[in-house]
């Protein structure tokens, strides 16, 4: 695994601006990133990152099925309890769910280490499946790039064939697509995956989350109040799920991707879930529920340094970074006089409850500490993402990185 240097595109942010690329840049800061790419080998690929997330995806599933029948693990996800039986419902109907992406500490060595499933609502999904491939090709082209250079990247191919298996599971020939106002990056991201679906066959509309109506008699609709019979929002459940019309969603006819089991996916309450489950797996971390944590964590192999995170956090908010002078950890870890908070971000998350996990530090590149991010579409891992940061802890401005397989 190796970060090499090449000279950008001269052209690339017309050509960004020609192909809809319009998040490159967000809030005056470098978001995509071509002044340099990583190479990682064939046997990196499959061995290492490839194989472990189709692994780790079916351990996932596998507490999916057991939390979804339990109401006191359902409750340490603080998930509510008017969506316990839709929850059970859309699992047992085995709902299709479109895509996901773990994030994983990885050297190009040592196995690669599990910190959290984007099950819900991942983005950096267009530059991943499209950009970055086009990046290779003009590279290849161009002679920047060695013609024998490939990318672990099939998401777009099976993106589309994903779209056909739900098409067939709804017997739908069309759907909605939902995002909220104001984000360039979300709305990107929809709007590829609209490309995607109609390459699938399928007829396509868009509305804003903002703009769903709710009629008389339970549907929802957009403003032309058309029924939305199907709908892909890229919106979490955990908002839908406390909201004032959060109900509505389940209990109006509307079939949703990603469907409402997934919400045990992309809760951090899967990370102890999974560490009790199958622990010592080369491919997680000690994990932990904070209620647990003083109990537990004096055993988990002198490990000191913890990050503690919100049940629902997203993009690296409300994340601590904690060191500990002894083994011996009390129950109300931060504000002990032996923890020292080494970082910190803020953000909206944290009344829903904390895990704990131990801390794996990503790899340094430079100045750069790199994230591997994994990508799944249904149940087929479908290529890598790859975002840098000064900061330990990797957030929404986080720059995003090419990569080859050399």
């Amino acid at each position: 695994m190796l970060r090499m240097g090449i000279t950008p595109r001269k052209d690339w942010k017309k050509m960004a601006h020609e192909y809809g690329f319009h998040f490159h840049t967000m809030h005056g800061q470098p978001y995509w990133d071509e002044s340099a790419y990583y190479q990682f080998t064939l046997k990196q690929i499959e061995q290492h990152l490839e194989s472990p997330t189709e692994e780790l995806h079916q351990m996932c599933l596998h507490i999916v099925d057991k939390v979804s029948k339990d109401d006191e693990l359902l409750t340490k996800f603080a998930i509510p309890q008017a969506f316990w039986q839709p929850i059970a419902d859309s699992w047992n109907a085995r709902e299709p769910s479109l895509y996901s992406r773990l994030d994983f500490v990885y050297d190009g060595t040592r196995p690669a280490k599990l910190l959290e499933n984007n099950a819900d609502t991942p983005t950096s999904l267009y530059e991943s499946g499209f950009w970055q491939w086009l990046w290779l090709e003009n590279n290849v082209d161009g002679g920047k790039l060695s013609g024998a250079c490939d990318q672990f990247n099939s998401l777009q191919e099976k993106l589309v064939n994903q779209f056909k298996v739900i098409a067939h599971y709804y017997e739908l020939s069309y759907m909605h697509f939902a995002c909220c106002k104001d984000t360039d990056e979300d709305r990107g991201t929809v709007q590829y995956l609209q490309d995607c679906a109609k390459a699938a066959g399928i007829d396509d509309y868009f509305v804003y989350m903002e703009d769903i109506g709710l009629g008389e008699n339970g549907d929802l609709s957009d403003l032309q109040d058309q029924i939305i019979s199907h709908c892909f929002k890229l919106y979490p459940w955990e908002f839908m799920q406390r909201e004032e019309f959060g109900l509505a969603s389940i209990e109006a006819a509307t079939a949703w991707v990603e469907p409402v089991w997934k919400s045990i996916l992309s809760n951090k309450a899967l990370l102890p879930s999974l560490w009790q489950a199958f622990k010592g797996h080369p491919n997680l971390l000690p994990a932990y529920f904070e209620a647990d944590f003083a109990r537990h964590s004096g055993s988990a192999q002198g490990e000191q340094k913890w990050v503690r995170k919100p049940l629902f956090s997203r993009e690296g908010a409300n994340i601590d970074i904690v060191e500990f002078k002894n083994a011996a950890l009390p129950k109300q870890n931060k504000k002990d006089k032996q923890a020292k908070n080494i970082l910190s971000t803020d953000g909206p998350y944290g009344e829903e409850g904390y895990i704990y996990q131990a801390y794996s530090p990503l790899p340094k590149f430079g100045q750069s500490h790199t994230l591997i991010g994994s990508w799944l579409v249904g149940d087929e891992a479908a290529g890598i993402s790859i975002r840098e940061d000064e900061s330990m802890i990797t957030q929404d401005l986080s720059r995003y990185l090419p990569h080859v397989i050399l």
